[in-house]
């Protein structure tokens, strides 16, 4: 029997773009906390809720037509929503806790927007606008975006300056690399990023190390998330992973500008080493 943890995330995630399937991969981001998380189950629902999709838009549907038949079915039938109330509450960024709950992020229910859609044919991006994802498709020539957390509400360009300045007061002008399309890496990544932030605050190491090893499994060049793994372990007194990730950080960003910190750090840890032994 295998040992590994993150084996179901690397088999997920181990493979070309074309061949992730998105639901399947942010399910098993669920796997540490929830050991037992039947993920075949999960998939069956997102099924069950296309099947309602279908049922009410019809098999030769449009875009549009389609867009609205999810929409009706995700939001209006069943209640999913965006949480408010509790916004940087962990279980919003497990996907199994949003079909559960009916409550979700940006990220999260965009992810599931995408997965019922792509099942009734309706081939949607994520889009990683900053500081709120969002879904898109185009459709006879012009791009549709819709914003899942907010009931799959279509967005023209003046909602979207809207919403810019209303996240970031004005300072940040819009372009249009916001409304690119992420990679299903990139999304996984999103997801991580966030659960990464909310441990990282709640000063919980050992879930915060769990992120990070799937962000540092995701992309082993990612600098910055080997770098926080290394400080994680640091404060869990594992200093060999430490100094290890520490010298990989290095490697990755020789001309980093806290690189004399991190230097300094190893001559600390090679000591600690010689005094423990």
């Amino acid at each position: 029997m295998s040992t590994d943890p993150y084996r179901e995330f690397r088999q997920a995630v181990d493979r070309s773009e074309e061949k992730i399937e998105l639901g399947r991969a942010a399910l098993t981001i669920a796997l540490i906390d929830y050991p037992n998380l039947d993920i075949p189950d999960y998939l069956d629902r997102m099924d069950r809720l296309a099947m309602e999709v279908t049922g009410r838009s019809g098999p030769e549907a449009d875009i549009y037509r389609s867009i609205a038949a999810v929409n009706y079915v995700l939001f209006r039938q069943y209640g999913f929503h965006g949480n408010r109330d509790d916004y940087f509450d962990p279980k919003n960024s497990f996907l199994n806790e949003v079909i559960e709950r009916k409550t979700g992020i940006p990220i999260t229910l965009s992810v599931l927007y995408m997965e019922v859609a792509e099942r009734v044919g309706l081939m949607l991006d994520g889009v990683g606008f900053p500081g709120h994802f969002l879904v898109k498709c185009v459709g006879d020539g012009e791009e549709i975006v819709i914003d899942p957390f907010n009931g799959g509400e279509i967005k023209s360009r003046e909602d979207i300056d809207k919403m810019l300045f209303d996240l970031y007061g004005g300072k940040v002008v819009f372009h249009s690399d916001f409304l690119a399309p992420s990679t299903k890496k990139d999304i996984l990544k999103r997801m991580l990023t966030n659960l990464k932030a909310i441990y990282i605050n709640r000063n919980d190491l050992v879930r915060s190390l769990s992120a990070l090893d799937r962000l540092v499994i995701l992309d082993p060049t990612s600098a910055v998330d080997t770098r926080d793994r290394g400080v994680v372990y640091l404060r869990l007194e594992c200093y060999a992973q430490a100094r290890e990730d520490f010298e990989t950080y290095l490697r990755l960003r020789p001309d980093a500008e806290d690189a004399v910190l991190v230097r300094e750090q190893l001559v600390r840890l090679a000591k600690e080493a010689t005094r423990i032994h």
